[in-house]
């Protein structure tokens, strides 16, 4: 199953069984907004926090999966899944309602491919039949956790991005029509010695640049294989300069088929500085528009290359560089032989 240093490749690829997308208000106004499986017009999704608020979304698009399969919740094996927020808050509370064994994830906004690379990975060794796997953010509360409270109105430069609020969520199993888990690089932690929070993409993109290469390499093929390759949140300023850096070093990354999340999810005229960014962002743009696409058949083979910055708010006090890493996994309706 290891072929290469890096790189899962799946004897039985497990199947994309069925999904669930939640997004707040925001998310309504933006591009997918047909994609979204339930849209909340209130930020605090009804709760008294946006802590509690990122919490219902997730149990919200865990139910709606559930509900869209013939898998019932006690033959859910696993949730696999992660936040943003401090200790992973929300997707703890939320795995304590849906009392399903819970294995918690963090690798920032690159956790929603890190959860379906293990949740692919444990469904091909045989360790389960069907898991729960996905990512959740919220605007509000990662603002006022790595930032600065939204009332308090700070202003930021073009290169900041927009904390998606929203919950995506994929049940993914070892029977069923759907598209294929076929195979996941996981990322090494790469540091460029980068210090600005506010410019997530520049840090991210030397860590998408790296996996992407192995991947590539790992499987013997070049990016001309996928329909598209599709990152993240690398947003305006990370994608460009991971064009610059494929450039560089003779990959040919086509303008045309490396697409964003987080360029993807809003509309121009939202002001979201550089693009959208958060866990939930690459979650909800994967298991709401890309799966669909998918099914329709109007891509039959992706690479989604989740990237995350791994800074913390202690890590910004005290003056220290932010490590970044992406994780890459390959879904496709055409298994390669």
């Amino acid at each position: 199953m290891l072929v290469g240093s890096q790189t899962w490749e799946f004897k039985r690829p497990p199947t994309i069984l069925s999904t669930g997308t939640v997004g707040g208000p925001f998310e309504a106004k933006g591009q997918l907004t047909a994609y979204f499986d339930q849209l909340y017009d209130d930020i605090r999704c009804g709760q008294k926090s946006f802590e509690q608020a990122n919490q219902i979304m997730l149990e919200t698009a865990c139910n709606l999966a559930i509900n869209k399969s013939d898998i019932p919740k006690e033959q859910v094996q696993f949730l696999i899944a992660g936040d943003l927020t401090n200790q992973m808050t929300p997707t703890n509370f939320a795995a304590s309602t849906l009392q399903i064994p819970f294995i918690g994830t963090f690798n920032a906004c690159a956790t929603s491919m890190e959860s379906l690379a293990l949740a692919a990975n444990l469904i091909d060794s045989g360790a389960a039949s069907s898991i729960l796997t996905g990512a959740s953010s919220h605007n509000a509360a990662a603002e006022r956790q790595f930032r600065y409270p939204t009332e308090y109105g700070a202003q930021k430069p073009d290169s900041a991005q927009w904390t998606v609020t929203g919950a995506g969520v994929g049940l993914i199993s070892n029977t069923g029509n759907g598209p294929k888990i076929t195979s996941a690089t996981l990322g090494k932690v790469i540091d460029m010695n980068m210090t600005d929070p506010f410019n997530m993409g520049e840090a991210m993109a030397p860590a998408a640049m790296d996996t992407i290469t192995i991947h590539l390499k790992d499987r013997g093929i070049d990016a001309s294989y996928y329909d598209a390759i599709i990152t993240g949140d690398l947003a305006k300023v990370g994608r460009s300069i991971l064009l610059d850096l494929a450039k560089e070093q003779n990959i040919t990354l086509r303008e045309d088929t490396l697409l964003d999340c987080g360029l993807m999810i809003y509309k121009d005229d939202q002001k979201v500085f550089a693009g959208g960014s958060g866990a939930g962002c690459s979650a909800v743009v994967t298991y709401g528009y890309v799966i669909n696409q998918l099914k329709q058949k109007k891509w039959n083979r992706l690479l989604i290359v989740a990237t995350g910055a791994l800074l913390s708010p202690l890590s910004v006090q005290q003056k220290q560089s932010i490590p970044c890493i992406a994780h890459a996994v390959s879904i496709e309706n055409e298994v390669k032989s």
